[in-house]
């Protein structure tokens, strides 16, 4: 895309989303969806964020559905795992939902672990690499050709070399679970004119919240390269050791309504062009729109005053 389809896609998103809660252990019926999406339409928000991981659910069909039951909303994938389809496949599924419904579908592609690519019985190889290779085979020649309706395309990105890729063969970055200081850096290695979206993990508890929001550091603090990643911008030793109120404060915005839209200002001043919110794993579909609706007035008055 160019400078100008992406400001577009900017604007389209405008600076916070949210990411529609999800459920592992049951599959969930497509009516409660639909209702899910136009109570979350009504509540003020412009973005909704829907997830992927392997079996189950195809994300591309799930936001055909859900763009047909909005009148306006536009939908991203946070993320598409490249494992689901093939990345022709890819293209001229978000092609076709971008024909249909032009300027409402941010395609935002992970390349995942390596479990999910055996699960599929291929072989994980080099992230870097296969996330090259995928992105470059998005565009090879097909029969019948796909759509030719433009989308923005933008890649799950933490780590320095991963980031450096997204700016070089895509429109922008998605990363997630970070640090604004990471936001900051992230800026910096897209340059201007690339699409950074930020996912913001939340719990939305004003009484025990940081607790909480500690339990999920620690999870996340088990990832490889996580520990790594933090000191290397600044955090310390002991901050990542004890999993220090700094360190959770930094990661989680937890709270009330207040906070959360807090931390959203804290990441679009650090240079993020959305922000999505991420309620914790296991909240639980219904509990987690009704807790959306209850941030909406605090996150659309952000987008009010950008």
């Amino acid at each position: 895309m160019n400078t100008t389809e992406i400001e577009a896609a900017r604007k389209a998103l405008g600076p916070v989303g949210v990411c529609l809660p999800v459920e592992f252990t049951t599959a969930l019926d497509i009516g409660a969806q639909r209702e899910a999406v136009r109570r979350l339409e009504a509540a003020g928000y412009g973005a909704v964020w829907t997830n992927e991981v392997i079996g189950g659910k195809d994300v591309l069909a799930q936001l055909a559905v859900l763009l047909a039951a909005t009148e306006r909303m536009v939908f991203g994938t946070s993320i598409a795992n490249i494992w689901a389809r093939e990345p022709q496949t890819a293209h001229g599924g978000a092609a076709l939902l971008a024909q249909a419904y032009p300027g409402r579908i941010v395609l935002g592609l992970g390349v995942g672990y390596p479990e999910q690519a055996a699960g599929t019985g291929r072989e994980f190889g080099r992230p870097l690499a296969t996330m090259r290779d995928y992105v470059t085979r998005m565009d090879a020649p097909t029969w019948p050709p796909a759509p030719a309706a433009g989308y923005p395309r933008i890649i799950a990105a933490n780590g320095p070399k991963m980031l450096a890729l997204a700016g070089e063969v895509a429109d922008g970055a998605l990363p997630a679970g970070a640090p604004a200081e990471q936001t900051a850096l992230a800026r910096t290695s897209l340059g201007p004119d690339k699409l950074l979206v930020v996912g913001l993990s939340v719990v939305p508890d004003a009484d025990a919240g940081r607790e909480t929001a500690r339990e999920r550091v620690t999870e996340m603090l088990a990832r490889p390269g996580t520990s790594a990643g933090l000191v290397r911008l600044g955090y310390s030793e002991e901050d990542v050791r004890d999993v220090s109120d700094r360190l959770v404060d930094a990661l989680i915005a937890h709270g009330g309504p207040a906070a959360v839209a807090a931390k959203a200002r804290e990441h679009l001043a650090a240079g993020a062009d959305h922000v999505t919110v991420l309620l914790s794993p296991g909240t639980g579909f219904a509990t987690g729109v009704d807790r959306l609706e209850q941030l909406a007035p605090a996150l659309t008055e952000v987008t009010r005053l950008a």
